[in-house]
């Protein structure tokens, strides 16, 4: 009787949440709109949830239209920038209470970036549900790393809720090494890895990257009408600083600069969209950056920096070196350029001296070919959508 009135309550609820705008012209259904495919799996269960803004269905979140089925959620997991999603990049996030729900909020972005075993008693199933922007060092894909492996030690199932990648029409940038391990570099992926969370996840359990000795249990609910071709333009911003479909998109390209003294706009009204530097020899563009609720303590706060506005640029280029080896071409002869972070962010140690070497873009470029084919042929195996070649 109960998965009877749940199976009215699903078609009620869809009834009522119009898709959010960029899915009503593409008609893509994200995993969490297959609820017919994914609430079976939740009936009598009790449930964790991986989420953040945009753990949407529809225009609801998936915790409230959970709690609206009366389904019995008790725990309430969250990455980097938090619940709400308004915390700034690198901001410890603490556990508390959800103030709408009154359910615990367990943080992954804090002294514990994997849930510890007690986090994990009293659950049967987890749900992962959070928009990935397809690059190795977007964070929410290592938390993803390490829940599977607390799924898999705790004996909990994993129901992941599959989201388009708006980068995964390409593959591009270099495989990290091995000895570059970290919470931007995970897995040893190009920059650009081109596969959904759910593809990814895959491939994690395939090529044997998770540490236990324990199997996982998961199911993967796809997307409905996208493939790796088509693009998708995301309904709710996936973190703080991009806002945006421009700077998703030249996201891959301009993180790398945080691993040097240039701004890519922290703390302005176009993060990822804007670069510069008070050294940077062209002064026909500047900003100023100030802190505000996505960067409270943005890099050169307060001072001018002079450089590049691509928040118009059209098309998006796909991942570039070429602002990267502008800028150090204009600026290394005033000091030091990269910091400590870039072959962290690299995943290896060779690009930084491959562009202080003078390489250009093409000759750097081709150093990866091997190792991204080599990545390719194992991504194929692994992919759930039509591929974009």
């Amino acid at each position: 009787m109960k998965y009877y009135l749940i199976t009215i309550a699903i078609a009620i609820l869809i009834g009522c949440q119009a898709p959010a705008p960029s899915t009503i012209a593409q008609n893509i259904e994200p995993g969490a709109m297959q609820m017919e495919q994914y609430l079976p799996l939740l009936n009598d269960k009790r449930i964790g949830v991986v989420v953040n803004p945009t753990s949407q269905v529809g225009e609801k979140h998936l915790l409230d239209t959970l709690l609206a089925l009366e389904l019995e959620v008790v725990k309430i997991f969250t990455p980097e920038h938090g619940l709400r999603g308004d915390k700034s990049a690198g901001e410890i996030i603490q556990d508390g209470i959800d103030q709408t729900s009154g359910l615990p909020v367990v943080s992954l972005y804090g002294s514990n970036k994997k849930p510890s075993p007690a986090s994990m008693e009293g659950l049967d199933v987890m749900i992962f549900d959070m928009q990935d922007v397809g690059t190795r060092f977007y964070t929410y894909i290592s938390t993803m790393h390490y829940v599977m492996e607390a799924c898999a030690d705790a004996g909990v199932e994993l129901v992941i809720l599959d989201r388009p990648n708006p980068n995964g029409h390409y593959v591009a940038g270099p495989v990290r090494e091995e000895g570059f391990e970290s919470f931007v570099g995970m897995h040893p992926t190009p920059i650009v890895h081109g596969m959904t969370v759910g593809e990814l996840a895959q491939m994690i359990v395939g090529e044997g990257w998770l540490d236990t000795d324990s199997p996982l249990t998961m199911k993967i609910i796809p997307v409905k009408n996208w493939d790796h071709a088509t693009p998708y333009s995301l309904p709710v911003k996936p973190s703080p600083n991009l806002p945006n479909d421009q700077a998703i998109g030249l996201y891959p390209s301009l993180c790398l600069f945080e691993g040097t003294v240039v701004s890519i706009g922290r703390g302005t009204e176009l993060p990822f969209q804007i670069i510069g530097h008070p050294a940077y020899s062209e002064k026909q563009f500047s900003f100023t950056p100030t802190p505000n609720p996505g960067a409270k303590n943005p890099p050169l706060k307060g001072e001018t920096c002079y450089g590049l506005d691509l928040s118009s640029l059209d098309p998006i280029p796909n991942f570039t070196l070429s602002y990267l080896i502008n800028f150090y071409n204009d600026m290394k002869d005033d000091g030091a350029f990269f910091n400590n972070y870039f072959n962290t962010l690299a995943g290896n140690a060779s690009l930084q001296e491959q562009i202080k070497a003078g390489l250009n873009e093409a000759e750097i470029m081709a150093s990866w070919e091997a190792d991204i084919n080599d990545f390719k042929e194992k991504r194929r195996q692994y992919l759930l959508y039509k591929d974009f070649e």
